[in-house]
């Protein structure tokens, strides 16, 4: 297929959001935004300055006394707007997402589905809350009702792996709830964020309700210790969730921190190998392994081992790699030059272990892309569990093949990380399933299912080092953005 055309080949410098307008920022600190695909500066990001920040929290924090105020049917239709706004443009964004992140084009069109998603269900949320939650006659001439109200001012720190779709799991909710937000995209793919603030102006929402602000550590821990913050949502790593989840306990506000994974896919002696291998591909390989949900540990149970590794090696051998606006590509660069790097660096280490590297994706030749960040799949055989591939999240397109004698012993591995993200199992017994979905300590199941990932509906679950707080992303933000307030009546 012919390589798809993209949005711009550039984006220049781009711009805050604040109070409904489109601001140029002052700040003299710019980070440069890369198309992975051929190492080219595509754009150039700059770093809010705390002053800029202040007026973003001020602007948010005077919406919110009139956003409030209005009637939730009004808000919902400013949100169903939202929704086919994003729908219209639908294309653009999947594109913008591509050239910034490199994911292929495929995966990049699935994002921005779950981005809509997410909207139709704070849509749907919205219209149920309305209807109240009451009771009368709790005793004699005593009525008590349950009202829900928003909380105030919130900011959204988003990763570099979903910049379209993640900012979505939170922004509708708040918004529809009544709660002005400021998102803080990643520096690194801040592209399609930007792209997405520059047609919800179209939305004409009241000045302030939404806002955009960019930067690094500086912006965010401004944003998580602004007194008029009442909370933050955070997806990225757990190092960093971690620090954040701890500052903002200081500052005794709220948050959801979606923190990072290693994740574990079991295959059983009567799996359907054939239905299996490709679901394996698109967990391992499916956005270059960098995502929460992306297989990590493959744990071969009893004597499906030699199959098993023989179809994947072959399977993974033959993925296509390249440019993602290519139709054809089945994989695409990692996101960052630093990224690769990294990886590379934890495919020695495998190596200096003793694991048997199988698979080499280190050197890997993309013809009319040669200085792009590729990488080929990996795959290290002879792994134990206590080596570092297999504990640390390498967020790539590596994958382990780990061997147990039965289901307990694998079950037993995956209890013992850090991590809770996800697990899945790929058998024909139900017996099986359930044990495992019963047993494992994760937060996303999946039984017969390569990429647990919840529809907009679910909360996006997680636990262990993978997740810090009580509600998770999607749907539990409604009670994150609102508490209860109980009001007992009586009339005389």
């Amino acid at each position: 297929m012919s390589i798809l055309k993209e949005v711009r080949s550039h984006y220049g410098k781009l711009n805050l959001f604040i109070n409904g307008e489109v601001i140029e920022s002052e700040s003299s600190e710019v980070y440069p935004v890369m198309n992975p695909a051929k190492d080219e500066t595509i754009a150039k990001v700059p770093f809010a300055t705390k002053e800029e920040v202040d007026i973003a929290v001020k602007s948010a924090a005077e919406a919110f006394e009139r956003w409030k105020e209005l009637p939730i049917t009004t808000r919902i239709r400013y949100i169903f707007k939202m929704r086919n706004l994003m729908e219209a443009h639908f294309e653009e964004i999947a594109r913008i997402t591509t050239q910034n992140h490199g994911k292929i084009i495929s995966e990049s069109r699935g994002e921005v589905r779950r981005l809509v998603e997410n909207i139709e269900s704070a849509c749907a949320v919205a219209y149920s809350l309305s209807k109240g939650e009451n009771m009368d006659q709790i005793a004699s001439g005593i009525d008590e009702t349950l009202i829900r109200e928003p909380l105030g001012v919130f900011a959204i720190i988003c990763p570099f792996n979903f910049p379209a779709m993640v900012p979505f799991w939170f922004l509708p909710y708040a918004v529809v709830l009544g709660c002005p937000v400021i998102v803080k995209p990643s520096e690194i793919t801040p592209i399609a964020t930007d792209w997405a603030f520059k047609i919800m102006k179209e939305l004409n929402l009241p000045p302030g309700v939404i806002n955009m602000v960019h930067g690094s550590k500086e912006v965010v821990e401004r944003l998580v210790t602004h007194p008029k913050i009442k909370g933050i949502t955070f997806v990225g790593s757990t190092r960093v969730g971690s620090y954040l989840y701890k500052l903002v306990g200081e500052h005794g506000k709220r948050a959801i921190i979606q923190a990072g994974a290693k994740n574990f896919i079991v295959v059983m002696p009567d799996a359907d190998l054939e239905k299996t291998i490709p679901a394996l591909l698109t967990s391992f390989y499916g956005n270059t392994g960098q995502r929460c949900l992306s297989g990590a540990n493959l744990v071969a149970v009893g004597d499906v081992y030699e199959k098993l590794k023989e179809k994947f090696v072959k399977a993974a051998s033959e993925l296509k790699i390249g440019y993602g606006l290519d139709e054809s590509v089945e994989m695409g660069p990692v996101t960052t030059k630093k990224a690769r790097e990294r990886i590379i660096g934890y495919i020695e280490k495998g190596i200096e272990e003793g694991a048997k590297l199988i698979l080499d994706g280190r050197k890997v030749e993309v013809k009319g892309y040669p200085n792009g960040y590729f990488l080929g799949p990996s795959i290290f055989d002879n792994v134990t569990p206590d080596m570092v591939i297999a504990r640390d999240e390498i967020f790539g397109p590596v994958a382990n093949i780990l061997r147990t004698e039965n289901l307990e012993e694998a079950i037993e591995i995956i209890n013992e990380s850090n991590y809770g993200n996800a697990a899945c199992i790929f058998t024909s017994s139900g017996k099986w399933a359930r044990e495992f979905r019963r047993k494992v300590e994760a937060g996303n199941i999946g039984i017969n299912i390569g990429i647990a990932a919840p529809m907009a509906f679910f909360p996006f679950a997680g636990r262990k080092e993978s997740f810090f707080g009580v509600l998770h992303g999607q749907i539990d933000s409604v009670d994150f953005f609102t508490d209860k307030k109980v009001v007992i009546t009586r009339w005389w």
